[in-house]
């Protein structure tokens, strides 16, 4: 597989500096015009023109706000059609842009499916309908590097199934009636005439995820269409129809044979185990009827798990998109926007858990929570995307954070890779069982990790921890000598133990006593431990779980006093003021002539400024930072973090931007 992975880059390195004409189907391959096959890699820009409840709140599912049109009517519900207008042209414009294509192109994939409503296709007056001019941008930023688009309707007329997805009303009446269905037949065929010479359009994705109701038989299904190929091949013969099967693209019961001899079948995998027999019955209608398979959509799962399925089809030679590459308070897409207070506060009115906030407010959150979608506004989770695209991700363990001591490593910011290399975990995707990550932030593994319930602790700890489980650190910085190891704990009962290793040497046994509560942190020490390498590896084995564990202070015994500075004699203020919009101001005391480095970090961990790292006399310090990034860029609005660190001594503090 590592194999494939290398030639996977390098073939995507070719394929920007030379356009290969139309996609096509030449036998189960999918082909460029020269005649090279192609193995399809991409994402879905999902939420992008069909927006969907789960996607744009960091919260569980709200009853009536799950469909584009229950949330667009939410909106409505507070502010006047106009601003309406205003707010959804800003959200499409920063949720996909030309930074986001530029950064799907940088990692190295070669398409990218584009879901949409008809009704962004459907001419209802004399004006072009806002998607043709909305794929036309689209296609310029990826003319550079030939990027093929594949168009998914994402929401046919009726609704191709009773559920939100489709924007239904709770009944697919695309199967109903009659006129749903030559409306569909209608729009793909403009759509065709359209874009029939376009090169980097890569096929048309017919009907997203059907969903057959009660007395629709597949017959039905395949005529529609067959339907709907014959009005594109008016129009259009040079590009693939892909066709999903029945019951969210899982069934293709009555589907062959191919009625199109350039078309492909196009599967989704969700929530399902990762071994060859899952794809099996799809790899033999390919072989049995020559045609290429195409794996639409495959994600909402554990890092592992998307892992496993892009090797199972790699090995398998079938092309795949991932769903999907942006979404709101979600840990498991490449990028994740930050929910700010303004736009809480309308979750909690739309849920029913607040009051509602005046017309202004509402325009203020709303016109905030479209920035928020910029992609440098968002944060990256780099396991995520080192899932989909470290050919090294399944051989090496790499740091999370460049990691050195004396120091201190938060708990969660173990290596990145795969289970067994990285970390153990038992729970560790979602096989149809429920979630794998019992506190549903920071990270993608099966590692459970929480917010901390510690306001003055650090942001995040791992919990949950069972008999088994394992962390592994790679710490590339290290002041060789002797030193004291502290592990900061939590539990309500005593009864936990873990042992520590540095390169699988074993270094100390623990056994942790009841502190009082969850986050009632204490530090348990493994003193005098010689560390002779530049670099190691740590790892904390659970031998019983029941404990929490926030963070390891490496502290270095016998260091020159110059370099030992303490937190009795460092004195630090609280920043003010807080929250803050837009500057906020950081107070100290060095109690001697030292160097110190401040750096801002947001809640996922990620480096957002490098605000200080300068040689300072002793004194009283005072020092603003702006909120902005290392660009120049404002940040959004959210919790953001301060390192303060002078010599072998780091402390952090909370700062809530809220604009």
């Amino acid at each position: 597989m590592y194999a494939m992975r290398m030639i996977f880059i390098l073939n995507l390195s070719l394929h920007v500096v030379s356009a290969q004409g139309f996609l096509h189907a030449d036998g189960t391959e999918i082909v460029e015009g020269n005649g090279e096959p192609i193995l399809l890699r991409g994402f879905g820009l999902g939420g992008w023109l069909v927006p969907e409840g789960y996607m744009l709140h960091n919260q569980a599912w709200i009853e009536g706000f799950e469909s584009p049109t229950q949330i667009e009517g939410h909106v409505l519900d507070l502010v006047d059609d106009d601003f309406a207008e205003e707010f959804w042209d800003l959200y499409r414009e920063n949720y996909v842009a030309q930074t986001d294509i530029d950064q799907i192109a940088e990692w190295g994939f070669n398409h990218i499916r584009v879901p949409f409503h008809y009704k962004q296709f459907h001419h209802t007056d004399e004006m072009m309908p806002i998607g043709y001019s909305i794929i036309d941008s689209l296609i310029s930023w990826c003319e550079t590097y030939n990027m093929y688009i594949i168009l998914d309707m994402h929401c046919a007329p009726g609704g191709q199934n009773g559920g939100p997805i489709s924007d239904s009303d709770g009944t697919a009446r695309l199967w109903l009636e009659d006129e749903y269905k030559e409306l569909t037949i209608q729009i793909w065929q403009e759509i065709a005439e359209y874009y029939a010479d376009e090169t980097l359009i890569g096929g048309y994705d017919l009907i997203n995820e059907p969903v057959l109701p009660e007395g629709i038989s597949t017959n039905d299904l395949r005529q529609l269409y067959i339907d709907i190929t014959n009005a594109i091949r008016e129009v259009d013969t040079n590009h693939i129809i892909f066709i999903e099967g029945n019951w969210y693209g899982t069934d293709f019961t009555g589907l062959t044979p191919p009625w199109d001899d350039n078309m492909s079948y196009s599967f989704h995998k969700y929530w399902s185990e990762t071994s060859l027999n899952t794809i099996q019955p799809y790899i033999a209608m390919r072989n049995s009827h020559n045609t290429p398979l195409w794996m639409g959509e495959y994600g909402e799962n554990s890092n592992q798990w998307y892992y496993e399925v892009s090797n199972l089809l790699e090995d398998n030679n079938i092309g795949w998109n991932f769903w999907t590459h942006k979404k709101v308070e979600k840990i498991s897409s490449p990028y994740s926007a930050l929910v700010s207070t303004e736009y809480q506060t309308l979750i909690d009115y739309w849920s029913g858990n607040g009051t509602q906030p005046s017309e202004l407010y509402a325009q203020a959150a709303l016109l905030n929570f479209a920035n928020s979608l910029k992609l440098e506004n968002c944060i990256q989770l780099p396991g995520v995307v080192a899932s989909l695209t470290d050919p090294e991700y399944g051989e090496v363990s790499k740091p999370f954070n460049l990691h050195s001591i004396p120091g201190i490593i938060p708990a969660v910011e173990y290596d990145i890779g795969v289970r067994g290399l990285s970390y153990h975990d038992g729970d560790y995707y979602n096989n149809g069982d429920g979630s794998y990550n019992e506190g549903w932030t920071f990270r993608n593994d099966g590692v459970d990790i929480e917010s901390n319930g510690d306001a003055n602790g650090m942001p995040y700890n791992v919990g949950w921890t069972d008999a088994t489980e394992w962390l592994s650190y790679t710490i590339g910085d290290v002041n060789p000598g002797a030193y004291e190891i502290y592990f900061s704990v939590a539990a309500p009962s005593s009864g936990g133990i873990f042992f520590a290793q540095i390169d699988g040497q074993n270094i100390g046994v623990m056994n942790v006593p009841s502190t009082g509560g969850w986050y009632n942190w204490e530090d348990l020490v493994i003193p005098s431990v010689e560390i002779d390498s530049e670099e190691i590896i740590f790892k904390i084995q659970i031998v019983q779980g029941g404990f929490n564990i926030e963070s390891i202070i490496f502290e270095q015994i016998n260091a020159e006093i110059s370099d030992n500075i303490y937190p009795d004699q460092l004195k630090i203020g609280e920043p003010y003021p807080n929250p803050f919009n837009p500057v906020i101001t950081i107070e100290y005391i060095l109690p001697e002539d030292s160097f110190i480095k401040v750096q801002i970090y947001n809640m996922l961990g990620i480096l957002v400024r490098d605000l200080l790292s300068v040689e300072q006399t002793k004194g009283y310090k005072s020092i603003q930072w702006d909120a902005t990034n290392n660009e120049g860029n404002l940040v959004s609005s959210g919790v953001y973090i301060y390192n303060i660190e002078v010599g072998k001594f780091r402390q952090t503090k909370k700062m809530i931007l809220m604009k």
